[in-house]
């Protein structure tokens, strides 16, 4: 979810440069830069890795090894010595570059829609982003998805966005409910002014209805199952 992103900017350097071109994945969460490196690597490029031991946050290095052939897998400290070893050798064999690397390049430069690219086919789901419809791309074992406007995620990515967008829907929806609660009490304090006492009793019962409703998401943000017998519904998420 951030701009500018590695996968483009090594992609792009591996169609650009080929096998002039070394890939470094450093620490950091989920599986960034792992469709990247795959990219440099299949241009004739040279990988580079972690240790996912010496890592703070091991989940970058972790994939990389999974998905891609790494040329070398080093501690942090030992980082500085191997980069400048394969600048100073030879570059590689000039390869020809592949057509679906040129063209999700192509894709990041907003130069052609993912629609007319058919690096993919289309799926059931829409992009946590934009709404727009989402195309599968398989790359090797690796699940990609793209929209329409060039939107890119892995399918853990994916997962990670859609868990936010679902966090800040259920916080939107909680706040709603305790306004409406707050809301409906207030109707209520200015009808038994009134002598209303009937219609401020129904006000009062549908502010516990919101307020039930408040909990019932609020134990959903702090991903628990609501108690059997709670009058919620069951749900998957």
């Amino acid at each position: 979810m951030s701009r500018p992103a590695i996968d483009p900017l090594f992609r792009s350097a591996a169609c650009s440069h080929g096998p002039r071109v070394i890939g470094v994945i450093l620490f950091g969460s989920l599986n960034d830069g792992t469709a990247g490196l795959r990219a440099i690597k299949r241009c004739g490029g040279i990988a580079l890795v972690q240790d996912p031991a010496d890592a703070a946050v091991p989940s970058m290095p972790l994939s990389a090894l999974h998905h891609v052939e790494v040329d070398e897998c080093v501690p942090i400290g030992a980082m500085g010595d191997a980069i400048p070893r394969y600048v100073a050798a030879p570059a590689g064999l000039k390869v020809e570059i592949p057509l679906d690397i040129c063209v999700e390049a192509a894709i990041a430069a907003q130069e052609m829609p993912t629609e007319e690219s058919k690096i993919g086919k289309l799926s059931s789901f829409s992009c946590p982003e934009c709404g727009g419809s989402l195309w599968e791309v398989a790359d090797g074992n690796l699940l990609r998805y793209r929209c329409h406007i060039g939107h890119a995620y892995t399918a853990d990515a994916m997962l990670a966005a859609e868990s936010e967008r679902t966090e800040q829907l259920l916080a939107s929806l909680l706040r709603t409910h305790r306004d409406r609660a707050e809301l409906v009490r207030r109707m209520a304090d200015q009808e038994r002014l009134r002598q209303n006492t009937h219609l401020a009793e129904t006000l009062i019962a549908r502010s516990r209805e919101y307020e039930e409703s408040a909990e019932v998401i609020q134990t959903l943000l702090r991903g628990q199952a609501p108690a059997s017998g709670d009058g919620a519904a069951d749900s998957e998420s």
